[in-house]
């Protein structure tokens, strides 16, 4: 399957930590003209998509997507979602909207929240499990608008409505891809019954494989085509032209965070840990500071699992092939962001993404030969 490599952006810059050590893309105030500039170095560089993320003080990642679509020629954006504060027969027909003025280059990845007191700032008073049955809900009723063609009604436990319809539908076929996250059980459940990707965190390449079957089973079950399910994985790679200069380069981002006490978005203490997710990476890093080849944890254990601080260290080339085995696991989307993130952006351009796309390439034609390929 073809490689999706996914970058992230966020609307201000450095605005949420200390340069070279940014945990948090995201927060901080607006500039446009930064968004511009960081939307088409990732496409200079050659990414797929971006992310462009979502808490509850930053700025609307649907606005900021639009005005760096316009600044850009091919680049998709990942617009990431909470259910709970816009209909979802306004946001089928605002996602739609965005699908056909850029002609397919929009997907949404749905998030269900990490922490009470970060929903709470909105307005959102459910519990952790009723979060994500009702990111299940919102997903299903989204397709559903999207492939009807006459107005339909709903009634469930979070949405009811009557004969809602759209007068246009989306660019991309059958519909805008849906990206999903969640380690907790509930989450699986949802994820495996509505999400077109499946998306985790940087995990050891055992763990990740063993989610990715318990996964793959539940979609099976519930009696979905397993082929029709992506699955990414979030990492933070840390590359220089040495490997001891890349290593240097992480012990000194661990050093930053640490004394800018970056945490999780989602709160500090206990409820960072609500997320299952979080407590997970926080477990893993009790195994060794390095995992697998050189997946790096304690960024990981100093923020208390915020999400995607594992990272990958070492040149290009190292840093490459360690991707490329969550890829031969069948992760064919790779989310990867810097802890400086603009120019780590532009640096990966010059070896770490043609590095991957070459590796991926060569990957398909050595099994062609063999009559392997990735599912």
């Amino acid at each position: 399957m073809k490689l999706e490599i996914i970058g992230m952006i966020g609307a201000v810059r450095e605005g949420t930590g200390s340069k070279g050590a940014e945990v948090h893309v995201i927060g901080g105030g607006i500039d446009k003209d930064y968004i511009s500039d960081f939307a088409m170095i990732h496409e200079t560089s050659g990414f797929d998509k971006v992310l462009v993320g979502y808490t509850s003080s930053s700025a609307d990642g649907f606005i900021v997507a639009m005005h760096a679509a316009a600044e850009t020629r091919n680049l998709g954006f990942l617009v990431a979602h909470r259910p709970g504060f816009v209909s979802p027969t306004v946001l089928s027909r605002k996602a739609a909207t965005i699908d056909q003025i850029t002609q397919g280059r929009i997907a949404l990845h749905i998030i269900s929240g990490g922490g009470d007191v970060e929903q709470r700032r909105d307005g959102d008073f459910l519990d952790h499990d009723a979060r994500y049955r009702r990111s299940g809900e919102f997903m299903n009723i989204l397709k559903n608008l999207w492939a009807a063609e006459d107005p339909i009604d709903h009634k469930g436990e979070f949405y009811q409505f009557e004969q809602a319809k759209s007068d246009f539908s989306c660019f991309q076929k059958p519909h805008i891809p849906l990206y999903f996250g969640g380690a907790s059980e509930v989450a699986l459940t949802v994820g495996a019954k509505e999400c077109d990707v499946y998306a985790m965190w940087g995990e050891p390449l055992k763990e990740v494989e063993k989610k990715m079957t318990y996964f793959t089973d539940k979609v099976k079950a519930l009696g979905r085509d397993p082929k029709s399910i992506r699955f990414s994985v979030s990492t933070r790679p840390i590359v220089a032209n040495t490997e001891a200069e890349a290593w240097d380069i992480a012990h000194h981002t661990l050093k930053n965070v640490l004394a800018t006490n970056q945490t999780s978005m989602h709160g500090t203490g206990k409820e960072r840990l609500e997320s299952t997710g979080s407590q997970r990476l926080v477990d893993f890093a009790k195994d060794g500071e390095v995992l697998d080849d050189r997946l790096y944890m304690p960024i990981a254990t100093a923020t208390g699992g915020a999400g995607n601080t594992t990272a990958l260290v070492g040149t290009a080339e190292q840093v490459a092939d360690s991707l490329m085995k969550y890829y031969e696991l069948g992760c064919t989307t790779l989310l990867i962001r810097g802890f400086d993130a603009y120019n780590d952006a532009a640096y990966w351009g010059k070896e770490l993404i043609p590095l991957l796309k070459e590796s991926v390439e060569r990957y398909h034609k050595t099994h062609s030969v063999t009559g392997k390929h990735l599912s």
